[in-house]
């Protein structure tokens, strides 16, 4: 067994390379599968080794110690793959397997550091960064950046309102409870299909309003109705929050009930339907056909705001997308000009069209249970859950013929 104290890069400290783009390698020893279906991306690509762990393991006797038997296996499996100079992060799914691969790669004189709590505390992970900080108001985006899903608590006075919960909800009245705020109100802008959404919880736990548009509580392919109650989420329903008004509009076309809020008239919290590469797919009810032109009169409503307005996503794709602060923001008119889906936009409804429908990713097999828990249709465990969301939100276009991002 393992000893001494092994290195470890927390989740957080993860993110703070990723972020900076620092340089190092990665050698992930899980499954060719699970590494095929959700990896370790950052703002640069990663030099990024897939070597299964029972590839590396090759005890001499049962008596062998781990760590020394990855360490004879590695000089004639792995070769020159591996870098002589810069860290080595090891990973695995929970950080138990790949703190052996770690250590045996330390007592050949790499670099080597482990993944504290694998892949799996890294999918769980948060980042906070303020949006605006102000005494009339605190707007924050709080970024779940393995999945690329983005959620939002606005604060003004000692009122606070939630947009877009996770499952953790825990992130949340922390963060409320460390600045002295009260969460007075929960919004989901949609039925999320990527990740479980923790809006019901949130509401139920802190005994407040949970809203959600009527149109986004019957599940699309079951037509069956949430189990739970919720407070209608209508177009043009305003909402006082201290000194701020919040307003609803709703924008179909990714659901039929999406919703995006527009906050004190200059932030537009815009859901999953305009992303800042892209926009949302309208194929995941299974009616593409007949919600993509809900999708191109929505983006023309929308493109009505002033060009100020900062529009403030619920997921991306890349963390190149941050900007400076490391937050997924852009003005609408930055936004005109290299968003790929509203450049189609301006060519008109039957170009749009064509465009959409010819560009459709594929459609997780998972959402579809996805969105019957949020719909509360099913229930699941922990374990089912974190299954559920294994790897990267997919509610973007994101493909095209040529295999280069759509929305790049």
């Amino acid at each position: 067994m393992t000893t001494r104290k092994m290195p470890v890069w927390s989740p957080a400290e993860l993110h703070r390379h990723l972020d900076a783009s620092s340089r190092f390698t990665i050698l992930d020893v899980r499954n060719r599968d699970e590494f095929d279906a959700w990896k370790i991306e950052g703002k640069e690509p990663i030099q990024t080794l897939n070597i299964p762990y029972f590839d590396l393991l090759d005890l001499a006797d049962e008596n062998e110690e781990i760590a020394a038997a990855v360490a004879r296996a590695v000089p004639d499996r792995l070769k020159d793959s591996l870098p002589r100079s810069g860290q080595i992060l090891a990973v695995c799914a929970k950080g138990d397997t790949s703190i052996h691969v770690a250590e045996g790669l330390r007592r050949l004189g790499y670099q080597a550091v482990n993944l504290e709590g694998g892949m799996a505390a890294w999918g769980d992970h948060y980042e906070v960064r303020a949006i605006e900080e102000t005494p009339r108001l605190t707007l924050l985006q709080i970024s779940r950046p393995a999945r690329g899903c983005l959620s939002y608590l606005l604060a003004s006075g000692n009122e606070a309102m939630v947009v877009d919960a996770a499952r953790h909800t825990g992130t949340y009245t922390r963060i409320a409870s460390e600045r002295g705020w009260r969460i007075t109100t929960v919004f989901d802008t949609h039925l999320q299909a990527d990740h479980l959404s923790g809006g019901v919880a949130l509401a139920r736990e802190l005994g407040v309003d949970y809203w959600l548009h009527p149109y986004d509580s019957i599940h699309p392919d079951d037509l069956l109705p949430a189990t739970f109650s919720f407070r209608y989420l209508e177009d043009g329903a305003s909402f006082a929050l201290g000194e701020v008004t919040v307003r609803a509009h709703h924008l179909p076309g990714h659901t039929l009930g999406m919703v995006n809020l527009l906050v004190d008239d200059r932030y537009l919290l815009s859901g999953d339907t305009l992303f800042i590469e892209s926009i949302g797919r309208p194929d995941l009810g299974g009616r593409a056909k007949t919600w993509t032109p809900l999708l191109y009169r929505s983006l023309q409503r929308l493109l009505a705001l002033p060009d100020r307005t900062i529009v403030l996503p619920a997921h991306f794709s890349h963390m190149h997308e941050a900007d400076a602060q490391g937050c997924y923001r852009a003005t609408l008119g930055a936004l005109r000009s290299h968003n790929q889906g509203l450049r189609m936009f301006g060519r008109g409804q039957a170009a749009f069209s064509a465009y959409i429908l010819g560009s459709l990713p594929e459609h997780p097999k998972a959402y579809d249970d996805i969105r019957r828990v949020n719909t509360g249709l099913i229930e699941v465990d922990e374990a089912k859950a974190s299954e559920l969301e294994l790897g990267r939100n997919q509610c973007a276009l994101s493909h095209s013929e040529r295999g280069r991002r759509l929305a790049a």
